[in-house]
């Protein structure tokens, strides 16, 4: 089959997200840098070194044939489940707001979480057509959304559960399978708010603010002044009131609401636009892989950052708890803009070998 150029729609949806993303944090993070670390461009620094890091990313792998993937992704399933071990170990994991998220490398630490998306998408994805057994989804997807549970990291186990979701779809749609997958979302759900206090304050706070949301807590207090404060048209960029140590987490898991407090309804809604257009563009990719494990991946892919971007804007709008998932492209956090720009590489590859 001879190969077509990549997909320059989803390439440039993807930079212009990435760059649009570091104006955005340069803008929420200053209060937060110059408090914190003297230093009002730290973060967006940062930022900027992991999205130079995940274009180079991007470039690689959108060159190497996607299935080379699927012939190590046993090894990736491994990779994963060490991972997910390594950072519950104290001197290892970084603990932080009541949560285990991060690995400790001493010059560097990494959020496993990110890569365990990209590399159990690789997994399941591997599993689609080969005539596998329900056990042979259900086994891994319980223990990888079990061990992020444990972190206790929620959104990210829900992400998971989506994931393993979209290889079932793409297999066979069967409803065994499917509501097998649903008890499994629910038990998963169910032991994450029992095992931390933190999580269940959050649930009983969005369940009181579903009745009135001035009675909510402190955080879900002040995304909703931040939303209001911004109106249709917007305070203007660069004029957030509440990013001054006011909105907590501005610059990761509550940007949104800085961007709708500055740019208004019209950035709020220009932000979901583009997000939307990335997962439906994702999704045609899909539609015409070469074989079904390239589609299973695709479609995986976009069901990550589709799931992922309405949970948090979702929490942002009090339609879901508050769990601490970022926006993907938007929110701080090297590890998750090189995860996604790595798997959005994959996906360019899919499309040069697109039939049709």
């Amino acid at each position: 089959m001879e190969k077509r150029p990549v997909d320059r729609k989803l390439l440039f949806l993807t930079v212009g997200l990435s760059l649009f993303g570091v104006l955005a944090i340069t803008d929420a993070s200053t209060p937060q840098a110059l408090r914190y670390f003297s230093d009002s461009f730290y973060f967006v620094k940062s930022q900027i070194v992991s999205l130079v890091i995940g274009l180079i990313s991007l470039i690689i792998f959108s060159k190497i044939d996607f299935r080379i993937w699927k012939k190590f992704s046993v090894v990736f399933l491994v990779v994963i489940l060490v991972m997910l071990i390594v950072v519950l170990i104290p001197g290892f994991g970084i603990k932080s707001l009541g949560a285990r998220r991060w690995i400790n490398l001493g010059l560097v630490s990494f959020q496993p979480s990110e890569f365990v998306k990209l590399f159990f998408a690789v997994y399941v994805s591997s599993l689609v057509g080969a005539k596998k057994s329900l056990l042979s989804f259900l086994i891994p997807t319980v223990i990888v959304a079990f061990l992020v549970v444990l972190q206790p990291d929620m959104g990210t186990a829900l992400v998971i559960l989506g994931i393993a979701s979209s290889a079932i779809f793409i297999e066979g749609i069967n409803l065994f399978k499917l509501i097998s997958l649903s008890l499994v979302a629910s038990v998963v759900g169910l032991a994450t708010v029992l095992i931390s206090d933190y999580r269940r304050e959050r649930l009983m706070s969005f369940l009181n603010s579903s009745n009135d949301p001035l009675t909510g807590s402190y955080h879900v207090k002040q995304i909703l002044l931040g939303l209001g404060l911004g109106g249709f048209f917007g305070t203007g960029l660069g004029q957030s009131r509440q990013k001054f140590l006011f909105l907590p987490e501005s610059a990761t898991d509550s940007v949104f609401v800085v961007i709708a407090e500055e740019l208004g309804f019209l950035g709020a809604v220009t932000v979901i636009l583009l997000l939307g257009l990335l997962v439906y563009r994702i999704f045609k990719i899909a539609l015409g892989s070469p074989d079904r494990f390239a589609a299973s991946f695709t479609t995986c892919v976009g069901i990550w950052i589709g799931l992922q971007s309405f949970l948090n804007i979702g929490s942002m709008v009090v339609l879901v708890p508050l769990t601490g998932i970022p926006l993907p492209f938007f929110s701080f956090g090297g590890t998750s803009l090189i995860a996604l720009l790595t798997s959005i590489g994959i996906v360019l590859n899919i499309s040069k070998n697109q039939g049709g």
